[in-house]
């Protein structure tokens, strides 16, 4: 018999592209989650501690999955989002007040990313203002001319440019391999390090990320059947968005030996130069919008959503602004306020930090809600076992203790 035309061949070319097609939120949200703001806080990192935040960074990956992962587990079995489930379980009082927080949150984030975009148009000679806001235009219409579907892959696309800071982290370690020398020292007793702690955790699990992803699942309309593939994409996008972390923390790290700190984003770009040729701007400054405008687009995608479920506004990206008129709104009003603080102020290094430690201090608040909805709104089949359960408190914990040294 002749295997291509096969029914065992085309079962398997079906499942395979099928797993491929499942395959966006988790990816999506994690490329995100490495947006200006966290690459600002690891190039800062990089330049001022070497490589000492490496390791707390990559023990971040285990935390940011197994958060995400309930995420997932909720959002399947559940149907519903982070807000509409805090809603039904704690009311509607403790909904407002978190989701209302997380707009806030999202909109400081906003800023960072078009402060981000605001780099870029100077970097590349058009100007803040040309690039930022054809920028909002383009995030704006996105929402309100797309499906769900398109702006999934029109952010991975985007997004999918900040891998390019890894191999230029793997030149930089091969030229000179002492980058790695102060790899385990962790001066903790450093105000100014555990502030830069702080602002890392804050730079990896977002508020806004839970919410989103808990959202896009259903969006995406996927089941419960989808629910080991759905891990696998939050399992790789959760180590794909700490790589680029780390990978622009070594090149940071080598660029600049001598503890140094950063007085703009570009700086880091044009000191690449003698190290990689002019083509390191533009490496640099592809990276860094990829990371900008996908995170612009999931981070006022998550405020919406969140203000919908819980004020009973209809909500989808599959609704045209007819359908779901206050949920378009919100989302675009969110771009006009970041838009207006970042063409009235410069410093985007100190704001960017500031803007990650914001969210280490919200997360405790996010992450209690969702370990206790995790054990609520879950039948006792889809509940982590009582070992896990532990596991993820403690390290949750030790997340929230680092995210708050600095209070």
């Amino acid at each position: 018999m002749n295997w291509l035309h096969s029914p065992f061949y085309h079962r398997g070319e079906r499942a395979h592209w099928q797993w491929l097609r499942i395959f966006g939120p988790g990816i999506l949200v994690m490329l995100a989650d490495t947006d200006a703001g966290s690459i600002v806080t690891a190039a800062q990192s990089g330049a001022k501690y070497g490589t000492r935040l490496v390791i707390p960074d990559i023990f971040l990956i285990v935390v940011l999955y197994l958060v995400q992962e309930m995420t997932v587990r909720l959002g399947l079995v559940t149907g519903l989002g982070q807000g509409a489930l805090i809603r039904k379980y704690f009311g509607r009082m403790w909904a407002a007040l978190v989701v209302l927080i997380l707009y806030m949150i999202c909109i400081a984030a906003l800023v960072t990313e078009y402060a981000g975009i605001a780099t870029v148009g100077q970097m590349a000679g058009i100007g803040k203002w040309w690039a930022v806001l054809m920028s909002q235009a383009a995030l704006i219409g996105a929402a309100f001319l797309g499906k769900y579907r398109r702006v999934e892959r029109l952010g991975i696309m985007l997004g999918l440019l900040e891998v390019i800071f890894i191999p230029a982290a793997v030149w930089e370690v091969m030229q000179g391999p002492k980058v790695l020398a102060n790899l385990w020292s962790l001066p903790l007793d450093q105000t100014h390090f555990a502030w830069m702690v702080a602002a890392n955790v804050g730079a990896v699990i977002m508020p806004w990320m839970i919410f989103f992803q808990q959202q896009a699942v259903h969006d995406r309309h996927l089941g419960l059947r989808h629910l080991k593939i759905a891990r696998h994409d939050t399992l790789v996008g959760a180590i794909l968005t700490q790589s680029v972390m780390v990978a622009v923390m070594m090149t940071a790290a080598a660029v600049f030996p001598h503890h140094a700190t950063l007085t703009s984003v570009a700086s880091l770009a044009l000191t690449l130069v003698p190290l990689l040729g002019r083509g390191a701007v533009i490496i640099f400054g592809a990276g860094l919008l990829g990371a900008s405008l996908v995170a612009a687009l999931v981070v006022s995608l998550a405020g919406a959503w969140g203000l919908a479920e819980v004020f009973d506004w209809k909500h989808s990206l599959n609704s045209s602004f007819r359908d779901t008129p206050m949920f378009h709104l919100v989302y675009a009003l969110s771009h006009v306020i970041a838009v207006g603080i970042v063409l009235t102020t410069t410093a985007y290094v100190s704001l960017s930090i500031t803007v990650e430690v914001m969210n280490a201090v919200v997360l405790p608040l996010i992450l209690v809600f969702l370990i206790i909805l995790e054990y609520r709104a879950l039948p006792h089949f889809w509940r982590m076992s009582k070992n896990r359960r532990i596991t993820v408190i403690a390290l949750s914990a030790l997340v929230v203790v680092f995210a708050l040294v600095t209070l």
